[in-house]
């Protein structure tokens, strides 16, 4: 089974991804959580999509709390 990754850019942001973690775990879907931030840690978060598929994951979550 692929995983998904949750990303969000800041760590104040989990209470929007919350629920989402929280389905992921009941239904045994595995998962990562990451904070990236398109303005801060710019090369990570594209790093980290660019190889994604390369690194077992089928979809990516993205959210920001205050966007």
């Amino acid at each position: 089974m692929k995983k998904v990754g949750v990303v969000m850019g800041s760590p104040s942001d989990l209470p929007v991804v919350e629920k989402a973690i929280t389905t992921l775990k009941e239904y045994g879907v595995p998962f990562e959580v990451h904070v990236y931030s398109a303005h801060r840690t710019p090369k990570e978060a594209s790093d980290f999509v660019t190889t994604a598929a390369d690194n077992g994951f089928g979809v990516i979550i993205a959210a920001a709390g205050m966007a």
